[in-house]
C-alpha cells in the first residue's frame, strides 16, 4: 500500500462515528486503491445517519465488484434463488474452494459482501418504516387539531411519538437480529412497520410469525393488526401464506448457497463481524403453514390470553369475527358465546363503582347455567330498562339457545318461553308489571314479550299469590289491569262447586307444612298451568275480588298477602281473628282515627268484606255473618277507648250499628273486663281502669253494667286501702277478679289497715259493690268481722255497737216469714251466736251488762245443742256478779267505804240475760232441754263429749267465713276463768273447749289453731 493511502487509512480511523459525512466518506475512503481494506472499513462503520450509512454501504459494494468479477469467472453457477446444484456442480465447488484458499482477498471480499446487501435491504427497510412513522405521525397531528381532547385517542398506546422519529435507531437496527427487532415493534403496536418487515424479509420471518403475534400485547384491538393475523386457504385447509416483497427479487452471486458453502470450506474467512444477536434458540418454528385445526387452536389460546389477561370481551370478539372471516373454521359457537358475553359485560346496565363484581372470563361464563345468565343479564335492570334490556340482551341469548339445542338434534321450543317465566317469577313486582305492561293482549304479537294469553294469566297468578308483598298494591292492579279478559260462554262454564273446589284446592296448596314451608311462584306455576282459560278466567275474577279486600285492609293497617285471603276461604276462625285485628289496629295506628265518619267508614269497609260481589263469590270475611263483623267493629272500637265516638255511633240516625241492646251490654261487658284485666293499678282515675269504667257509660245502664260499675269502685277502693298480693306488692286487678271468695278480700282490708274497722259504712258499701248487695248472711259475717277486729284491737265499745247491728240484721231475717227454715237464715243465726258469745265471754270486756245481753243474744240463736254451753258462761258471769255484790255489800255493812255503787269497776247493778228474750221462748227452751231450776245446785254443764261438739260448731261456722289475720295485738283469756268463780265444780269446760273459745272470732275464720 502506497504511504499516501496509509495516510488516508489512518485518518479514516481517527474520525469518529458522528463526524462522517458524505464528503469524509469520499475524500478519504474512495483514494485509497487496497479494496479489501476499503470493503473492511465499510462494513467496520454502523452510523444512524441514513445517508452516510448508505454511502458506505454502496462503497463497499462498488469496491467488491471487481473480486465478484473474478469469481464468477472461476466457477459460473446459477443465479437463481433456490435452485439445486447437479451432482456435476460438487467439483466446481470443490475448483471453487480452492480458488477462495489461492486468493483470500477475493474470498474476503466476497463474504463482506453478502453482509453488505443484507444491510443495505435493512437499511431499505428502514427507510420505508420510517416514513410509515411519519406518515402517521402526520396523520395523528390533523386529527389532534380536531380533537384535541379525544378520548379516544390511542397514540401513546400504540408507542408513536409525535416527534415522528424513527421508531429505533438504524445502528440497531441493523445490527440486531430481524425478529428481536420485529418483536419490539410489535410490543410497540407498531403495526405497519411490523408488516413492511415481514413483507420485506418473510423468508426469514414467516417460521417465526407466531412470534412476533405473540409479542402483542393483549389489549390491543385485533383491527390495529390484521393485515399480520394468519388467514385460512379454504382450497387447501390449510394456513393461508404471507405475500413476500424483497428488496431484490434475484440474490447476488456473493449469497449463493454453493458459494457461501465454499467460503466457509476454504477456512480463509478470518474477519470478524458483528452482524447481529445470536439466534433465539426457546422459539417455535412454522416453517410450514398450519392445518385448520391447529389455526383454530391458535385463535383460541389466542382468545383465552386476551381474557384472562385483559378481560376485555370485545378485543376477543373481534378477534374472532377477524377469524371467522378470514374463513377459519370452528369460531362461530366461540363467537357465539363471546358476542353473548360482550353484552353481558359491555351492554348490560353497569353496576356502582362501590359494586363492581369480578371480572368475567369465559370459563366462568361457559359454567353459569341459562337462568343464571338471565339473572345477570338483568341484574341493574330498572323498571323502566326492563323491557329493553329483556329486548336486546335477553332474547338474543334464547334465541342461540334455541339455535343450539336445534344443532343437537334436541329441539325444546318451550325453551326461550320457560327462562323467561322463570325471571318473572323471581323478579319483584315492579319489575314485573313493566313486562306485563309490555305483554298486554291489546298490543300487536311481535311486540308482546309473553305473547299467549293464558301463559300470561297463569304467570301473573302464579306471581301474585306467591308474593310476600303487604303494600305494592299499586303495582298489583297494574299487573291485574294487563291480564287477558275472557268472553265468557254460558256452554263453558264452570259450576260455582268447582270453582269453590278449586279455591280450597289452591288455598291447601299455599299453605306452609313441614315440606314446603313456603310456596314459592314456581310452585303455584305449577298448580296453574292445567287450568284452561275457564277456570283462569274465573281465577281472575278471584284475583281481582282478593285484590280489592287487600287493599281495603292494607288501608287500615292490617294487610295480609294475597295467599291469605285463599288459606282463610274456609276458615271462618282466621277471618274472624283478622277482622278483630283490623277492628283493633285501625283505632291505633299512625292515622289514628279520631272523628266518627272515619269510623263508619271502617264499619262501611268491615260490611264489605262480608258480604259478595255481583258474581257470588265471597270477600275476605265472607263467612262471617253481618251481625257478627258489627260485633266485632263494635267491640275493636270500645278497645281503642273511643267511647264518646261509641255512644254517637249508637244513637246516630243512620243507626249503623243495628245490634240487640243485650248485645251491646254483652260487648261492653267484656270490653270493659278486658280493661279491667289489663290494668296495672285499681284506681279508676286514670289508665286502663278509667277506660273500664267509662266503658260502662256506653250502653243503657241495666243491673249487670251497675254491679260491674259497683265492682270497678270496690276494686279502686280495696286499692286505695294499700291491700298487697305478697310483701311490698300491691294487689292488681286481675288478682280481685280471680279472688273465689270475696270476703276474704274485706278480711285482708280490715287486716292491712288498723282503724279500717272504724268505718262499718265504708266497709260494708266495699261488700255491697263487691257483690254482696242483697246478700244479709255475708254482711253478717262481714260484720262479725268488724265486731272480731275490734275486740282484737281491745275496743269493746265499738265491738258491741257492731254486734249489735249484726243482732238486729239476724232479727230482721228471723222475723221474715219467707225467711223461716231458711239455709242462709240458719248461716246468719250461727255467726251471729259465735259472735256474740266470744264478745260476752271476754274477762277483759267489764261492762257485765253488755255482756249478759250478748250472751242471752247468744242463748237465742246458739241451736238447742249448745244452749247448755253458753248458759254455762252466763251462769258463770251471773255467780260472779253476785258474789262481787256480796262482798261489796259486806263491806258497806261493815261501814268500809267505796267508791261509788261499784266495785273493781263492775256494776253492782243485777242483770238479767236479757230484755230482749222472751222469758217464756226461753223458758221453753230450758224445758226443752230439761234443765233443774236456776236456783238448785247445778250439775257440771258441759261434759267432755259435749266440748267436742261445741268446737265442731266452731269450725262449721268458720267455714262460711274467709281467712284473714287481724292485725293488733291478740287478746288473752284468762285460763282460770271458772276458778274466779271460788266453785271449782263449776269447771264445766274441759281443756280442749277452753281453748276453742279462748281462740275467739280469729279461729273462726280460719286462723291457726295455738297449742
Amino acid at each position: 500500500m502506497a504511504s499516501g493511502s496509509r495516510d488516508l487509512c489512518k485518518q479514516w480511523t481517527s474520525i469518529a462515528d458522528h463526524e462522517l459525512t458524505l464528503d469524509t466518506i469520499r475524500s478519504t475512503l474512495q483514494p485509497i486503491n487496497d479494496d479489501l481494506w476499503v470493503v473492511a472499513a465499510c462494513v467496520d462503520r454502523i452510523l444512524d445517519n441514513v445517508e452516510t450509512q448508505r454511502e458506505l454501504l454502496e462503497l463497499g459494494l462498488e469496491r467488491s465488484e471487481s473480486a465478484l468479477e473474478r469469481g464468477k469467472n472461476v466457477f459460473s453457477v446459477s443465479s437463481e434463488v433456490g435452485v439445486a446444484v447437479s451432482p456435476a456442480a460438487g467439483a466446481e465447488c470443490e475448483t471453487l474452494v480452492s480458488y477462495f484458499q489461492d486468493e483470500p482477498a477475493d474470498a474476503k471480499l466476497c463474504y463482506v459482501r453478502s453482509v453488505l446487501l443484507g444491510r443495505l435491504d435493512r437499511l431499505n427497510t428502514f427507510v420505508e418504516i420510517s416514513k410509515e412513522s411519519v406518515g402517521q405521525d402526520d396523520a395523528e397531528e390533523e386529527v389532534d387539531a380536531e380533537w384535541e381532547d379525544d378520548p379516544w385517542d390511542e397514540t401513546e398506546d400504540k408507542g408513536i411519538s409525535a416527534s415522528g422519529k424513527p421508531p429505533l435507531p438504524l445502528s440497531s437496527f441493523i445490527l440486531d437480529d430481524l425478529l428481536h427487532s420485529a418483536c419490539i415493534l410489535a410490543t410497540r403496536q407498531l403495526f405497519s412497520a411490523v408488516r413492511s418487515l415481514v413483507v420485506r424479509h418473510g423468508s426469514y420471518l414467516w417460521p417465526l410469525r407466531f412470534t412476533i403475534l405473540d409479542s402483542i400485547p393483549e389489549h390491543t384491538h385485533p383491527s390495529y393488526y390484521r393485515d399480520i393475523l394468519p388467514g385460512f386457504n379454504p382450497s387447501n385447509d390449510v394456513e393461508q401464506c404471507f405475500e413476500v416483497t424483497p428488496w431484490r427479487t434475484e440474490a447476488d452471486w456473493s449469497e449463493l448457497t454453493p458459494v457461501q458453502q465454499s467460503l466457509t470450506s476454504s477456512g480463509v474467512i478470518d474477519i470478524e463481524i458483528k452482524f447481529s444477536y445470536p439466534p433465539l434458540s426457546n422459539v417455535n418454528r412454522h416453517p410450514d403453514p398450519l392445518p385448520s385445526t391447529e389455526l383454530t387452536s391458535w385463535y383460541r389460546r389466542r382468545v383465552d390470553c386476551v381474557l384472562s389477561a385483559t378481560g376485555m370481551t370485545d378485543v376477543a370478539l373481534a378477534l374472532v369475527q377477524h377469524g371467522g372471516s378470514q374463513g377459519v373454521p370452528g369460531l362461530d359457537e366461540l363467537g357465539e358465546e363471546l358476542s353473548l358475553l360482550s353484552r353481558l359485560v359491555y351492554d348490560a346496565p353497569a353496576a356502582d363503582e362501590d359494586d363492581m363484581d369480578e371480572d368475567w372470563t369465559l370459563d366462568r361464563w361457559r359454567a353459569m347455567s341459562p337462568p343464571a345468565v338471565v339473572n345477570a343479564y338483568l341484574l341493574r335492570s330498572t323498571p323502566e330498562s326492563i323491557v329493553m334490556d329483556i329486548r336486546r340482551l335477553v332474547m338474543p341469548y334464547l334465541f342461540v339457545l334455541e339455535a343450539r339445542a336445534e344443532r343437537a338434534d334436541q329441539p325444546d321450543p318451550s325453551l326461550s318461553t320457560r327462562l323467561l317465566n322463570d325471571y318473572i317469577l323471581s323478579a319483584p313486582l315492579n319489575m314485573v308489571a313493566a313486562i306485563f305492561e309490555a305483554s298486554k293482549p291489546t298490543l300487536p304479537s311481535a311486540q308482546r314479550l309473553i305473547r299467549n294469553d293464558e301463559d300470561l294469566a297463569r304467570v301473573a297468578l302464579a306471581c301474585l299469590y306467591g308474593s310476600n308483598s303487604v303494600d305494592q298494591w299499586l303495582m298489583m292492579s297494574r299487573i291485574f289491569e294487563c291480564l287477558p279478559a275472557w268472553d265468557a260462554d254460558p256452554n263453558d262454564g264452570i259450576e260455582e262447586d268447582e270453582v269453590d273446589t278449586t279455591v280450597t284446592s289452591l288455598g291447601a296448596f299455599v299453605t306452609p307444612s313441614t315440606t314446603r314451608p313456603r310456596c314459592t311462584p314456581a310452585d303455584l306455576l305449577v298448580f296453574f298451568k292445567p287450568l284452561p282459560a275457564t277456570s283462569l278466567s274465573r281465577a281472575l275474577d278471584i284475583l281481582d275480588v282478593h285484590l280489592e279486600c287487600g287493599e281495603i285492609l292494607s288501608r287500615w293497617s292490617v294487610p295480609a298477602p294475597l295467599r291469605w285471603f285463599l288459606q282463610s276461604a274456609g276458615d271462618e276462625a282466621q277471618q274472624r281473628a283478622w277482622a278483630t285485628r283490623m277492628a283493633r289496629r285501625a283505632g291505633g295506628s299512625d292515622d289514628e282515627l279520631d272523628t266518627q265518619g272515619d269510623w263508619e267508614w271502617l264499619l262501611e269497609d268491615m260490611i264489605k268484606l262480608s258480604g259478595t260481589n255481583d258474581a257470588g263469590l265471597k270477600s275476605a270475611f265472607g263467612l262471617l255473618s253481618r251481625t257478627e263483623v258489627i260485633r266485632i267493629f263494635f267491640s275493636g272500637l270500645l278497645s281503642t277507648g273511643k267511647f264518646e265516638i261509641a255512644k254517637a255511633l249508637l244513637g246516630s240516625r243512620k243507626n249503623a250499628l243495628l245490634l240487640d241492646d243485650e248485645i251491646i251490654e254483652d260487648i261492653c261487658l267484656a270490653s270493659s273486663r278486658e280493661f279491667y284485666d289489663n290494668a296495672s293499678s285499681g284506681n279508676y282515675r286514670f289508665g286502663d281502669m278509667k277506660s273500664a269504667y267509662d266503658c260502662l257509660t256506653v250502653p243503657a245502664q241495666s243491673d249487670k253494667i251497675i254491679r260491674e260499675r259497683e265492682f270497678i269502685e270496690a276494686t279502686s277502693r280495696i286499692a286505695s286501702f294499700n291491700v298487697t298480693s305478697r310483701p311490698g306488692i300491691p294487689i292488681s286487678p286481675i288478682e280481685i277478679r280471680l279472688t273465689k271468695d270475696r270476703l276474704s278480700l274485706i278480711s285482708r282490708v280490715l287486716s292491712s289497715n288498723s282503724d279500717a274497722y272504724k268505718y262499718t259504712e265504708v266497709i260494708l258499701d266495699l261488700v255491697h259493690k263487691l257483690g254482696f248487695r242483697d246478700d244479709v248472711t255475708a254482711e253478717v259475717k262481714v260484720l262479725a268481722m268488724i265486731a272480731d277486729t275490734a275486740l282484737q284491737a281491745e275496743d269493746f265499745a265499738r265491738a258491741y255497737e257492731t254486734s249489735e247491728a249484726m243482732v238486729n240484721t239476724v232479727l230482721q231475717m228471723r222475723s221474715s216469714v219467707d225467711n223461716v227454715g231458711n239455709s242462709k237464715v240458719q248461716e246468719a243465726s250461727e255467726v251471729c251466736w259465735v259472735a256474740c258469745f266470744q264478745l260476752g265471754r271476754q274477762p277483759e270486756f267489764n261492762d257485765v251488762q253488755k255482756k249478759l245481753s250478748l250472751l242471752g243474744r247468744a242463748l237465742e240463736f246458739c241451736p238447742a245443742d249448745k244452749l247448755a254451753d253458753v248458759l254455762a258462761s252466763w251462769r258463770r258471769l251471773e255467780s260472779e256478779d253476785i258474789e262481787e255484790r256480796k262482798e261489796r255489800l259486806a263491806a258497806r255493812r261493815s261501814g268500809a267505804k267505796t267508791n261509788g255503787d261499784s266495785v273493781g269497776g263492775r256494776q253492782t247493778k243485777r242483770s238479767v240475760p236479757s230484755a230482749s228474750i222472751s222469758p217464756s221462748s226461753l223458758a221453753s227452751r230450758f224445758q226443752s232441754l230439761h234443765m233443774p231450776e236456776l236456783h238448785m245446785p247445778s250439775p257440771p254443764l258441759v261434759s267432755t263429749p259435749d266440748a267436742a261438739a261445741l268446737a265442731s260448731t266452731f269450725n262449721r261456722v268458720a267455714a262460711s267465713f274467709p281467712s284473714f289475720s287481724v292485725g293488733g295485738r291478740p287478746l288473752s283469756v284468762a285460763s282460770n276463768e271458772s276458778g274466779r268463780s271460788g266453785r271449782a265444780d263449776h269447771a264445766d269446760v274441759s281443756a280442749q273447749a277452753t281453748r276453742v273459745f279462748q281462740k275467739g272470732i280469729g279461729w273462726l275464720i280460719g286462723a291457726d289453731e295455738e297449742e
